[in-house]
């Protein structure tokens, strides 16, 4: 009896799964767009909020529109003292990403409209996940180190009252600026696997504090969050810029990679990298010390021309190379980098969740449930026979 023979894409590489309006990514071009805008002008023209706006409503604000916005997320800043309580219960040793994840789930229990299954709910939802997903972070980084967490400050933006709860201090304008630049990079990037982990569980009709919870487990794993922590704790390791030929020969003589270099999509350089590379050099010159900036420098220059003797290409920038240098300027602690990608990422997540649970005319989501292959028939052709207990 011949077996049914399924093609089999290996993690869905090239596999078309859905249609989407929210954003595209084009990497032989090098082209990023939110909704039609590119990533470069909306980096340089929009604040996260107004990035936020577009990607749930489908269009930039006008001013009111902005301002109402705006205020709707500052009112929603607050996280319920039990989430507080549960946190504080929490070793000191977790993990953030665990945290966050778990701190997403249980944000549904005190949402007013998580049974209410409307497009309109939806979006009060989304607007609590983005402005409490970054209360949580920076209460979580408070906690643990013994310090209470500070009251969100509605006269700041999203950005800046980020960096004002992780410090209790109100970062400098140029800061603030820069890290709401960060945020608008990385709010969206199509279907990559925590967004696809949102869409999947979404599609199931779970709500969107599940579908969130899963697209932060997603992003928890090496192979897709955490790029960022790599590169500075690489930077860290080689110290020196003297140190670093040496240090890229000896990873690429032994098959290992460079962190920050090349990516999944991107044939050439990464367009939010070229937008964070200045950013690193200008913090580091404010703060008087070039050295990480210097260093980040230096890797890219030697790696790109090991591979060109290597290999014959040329070797990608990608995001997380030039934004380790820049969160660590801002005095962001390293193993926060991945949740403040969180505190952005969740503008998008919640976006995809409400396109797939109410986009098009049935507003109803397609269950995902893609086929396998089996290859573990043990017994032939046949099914295996089962021997009894007593002659195994």
């Amino acid at each position: 009896m011949e077996s049914c023979q399924i093609p089999v894409n290996i993690g869905l590489r090239g596999v078309k799964i859905a249609t989407t309006r929210i954003s595209d990514v084009d990497g032989e071009r090098g082209r990023l767009i939110y909704r039609g805008y590119r990533i470069e002008d909306l980096a340089a023209h929009v604040g996260f909020e107004e990035t936020a706006y577009l990607l749930l409503k489908e269009k930039l604000p006008n001013a009111a529109e902005l301002d109402a916005f705006q205020t709707e997320l500052a009112a929603e800043r607050t996280i319920p003292d039990s989430l507080i309580e549960a946190l504080q219960a929490q070793p000191a040793t977790s993990k953030p990403m665990d945290i966050l994840q778990a701190a997403i789930a249980l944000l549904a229990n005190a949402d007013p409209d998580i049974h209410a299954g409307t497009r309109e709910a939806a979006d009060r939802m989304a607007v609590r996940l983005i402005s409490r997903t970054a209360t949580v972070v920076a209460a979580w980084d408070r906690i643990r180190k013994g310090l209470s967490p500070v009251t969100p400050n509605p006269k700041l933006d999203h950005a800046a009252n980020f960096l004002y709860m992780l410090s209790d201090s109100v970062p400098d304008k140029e800061t603030s600026r820069f890290f709401d630049t960060c945020l608008v990079l990385h709010a969206e990037h199509s279907f990559n696997a925590s967004t696809f982990a949102a869409r999947e569980v979404a599609s199931t009709r779970a709500h969107i504090y599940a579908a969130v919870s899963a697209a932060v487990g997603s992003l928890s794993g090496d192979l897709h969050g955490g790029a960022n922590v790599r590169v500075m704790e690489m930077l860290q390791r080689i110290g020196t810029v003297e140190r670093v030929s040496e240090y890229v020969r000896s990873e690429l003589d032994a098959g290992n990679k460079i962190m920050g270099l090349g990516h999944a999509v991107y044939a050439v350089d990464d367009p939010r990298a070229k937008i964070l590379e200045p950013m690193s050099r200008i913090l580091w010159e404010k703060r008087g010390d070039l050295k990480w900036y210097e260093l980040s420098k230096a890797v890219e220059r030697v790696s790109r021309e090991e591979f060109r003797k290597r290999k014959g290409i040329e070797l990608p920038v990608n995001v997380d190379f030039y934004s380790a240098s820049v969160y660590h300027a801002m005095g962001i602690p390293i193993d926060l980098f991945t949740p403040v990608f969180a505190v952005s990422r969740v503008a998008g997540w919640t976006a995809h969740v409400i396109e797939e649970q109410f986009a098009g005319a049935s507003a109803k989501p397609v269950l995902y449930r893609p086929e396998s292959e089996y290859i573990g028939d043990y017994c032939g052709p046949d099914v295996c026979e089962l021997p009894p207990l007593g002659s195994r």
